[in-house]
């Protein structure tokens, strides 16, 4: 029958954009991209270097766009920076600060919108929060949250003050939590008391409560109501989001963060061998990844 794939190992149908679309694209059409392939590839430096003055917040310039000693790579060096400010404070300036940041809709059919200045406050009152429990930048906080904005929040949050952050699939058992959490040393965990996946509720804290079990470095559970599960909270450890925000102030500056700084901690899945994780660093417009010797 015409229009059907017959093996996924050939395909060769294009689907072009509509004209109306690509007229409005930064990069219209494959020829415009061939051309900022070939400018990145002449001269990678400064093509990054380019993009990294004209596109990001610097709080301090910086002096040199790479230092490589092989396999080493330090990127904008002496800049400063952070990519919470470059998500979120740079906009709030322009009209774009009343422009919609998240668009989400729930599994069970919920339905929410954050304009970027209503983002900026939700980011600053729990990076206040998590200041409040101590955290600081160097820690690290292990991310196991349903698909729900308050985990852009989170990760948004914990790079505004420098905290580390570490997203674990919500999917995964207690013992890839606490594996990942021994490793990384992760000072806090952030999830919800329960997360919808295919008409399912499932209980997320109760996962981390006995991950955290065997994770001695986890001092503080921060725990967003999701579900109303009835999830029980230790003392002195778990902590509601909600009761922490309403403490917090919505008053939390960016501060510069250096380019090297660590950004994010990812682990491979363990599927075939022990969690590998790799780290990033404060520096958005390169992206790059470097593996830790774990």
């Amino acid at each position: 029958m015409s229009g059907q794939i017959d093996t996924v190992m050939l395909e060769n149908r294009v689907f072009p954009p509509p004209p109306h679309f690509a007229s409005k694209a930064a990069i219209g059409s494959m020829k415009a991209y061939e051309e900022l392939y070939e400018r990145a590839k002449a001269d990678p430096e400064k093509f990054w270097g380019d993009l990294a003055r004209q596109e990001l917040h610097w709080f301090q310039p910086f002096s040199k766009v790479l230092e490589w000693n092989e396999p080493f790579a330090k990127w904008f060096v002496g800049g400063q920076t952070n990519v919470s400010y470059n998500c979120l404070d740079a906009h709030l300036k322009t009209n774009r600060r009343d422009k919609q940041a998240i668009i989400w809709e729930g599994e069970p059919g919920e339905q929410r919108t954050l304009t970027y200045q209503q983002l900026h406050a939700e980011v600053c009152k729990f990076a206040d929060a998590l200041t409040s429990l101590g955290l600081k930048k160097g820690d690290v906080a292990t991310l196991y949250m349903p698909l729900i904005p308050e985990l852009a929040i989170a990760m948004l949050a914990c790079a505004r003050i420098g905290v580390v952050h570490s997203v674990v699939f919500g999917g995964f058992s207690a013992e890839a939590i606490a594996d990942r959490n021994n490793d990384a040393k992760a000072k806090a965990v952030i999830t919800a008391d329960g997360g919808w996946r295919r008409g399912k509720l499932l209980p997320l804290k109760e996962t981390v409560d006995e991950a955290l079990a065997k994770s001695p470095t986890v001092q503080h559970c921060v725990v967003y109501q999701r579900a109303s599960s009835g999830a029980p909270m230790k003392a002195g450890r778990d902590h509601w989001w909600h009761d922490l925000v309403a403490k917090a102030s919505a008053d939390c500056p960016a501060p510069p963060h250096d380019s090297e700084t660590p950004l994010f901690i990812l682990y491979t899945s363990g599927s075939t061998r022990k969690a590998q994780g790799h780290q990033a660093h404060d520096r958005p417009a390169t992206n790059l990844v470097r593996e830790k010797d774990f």
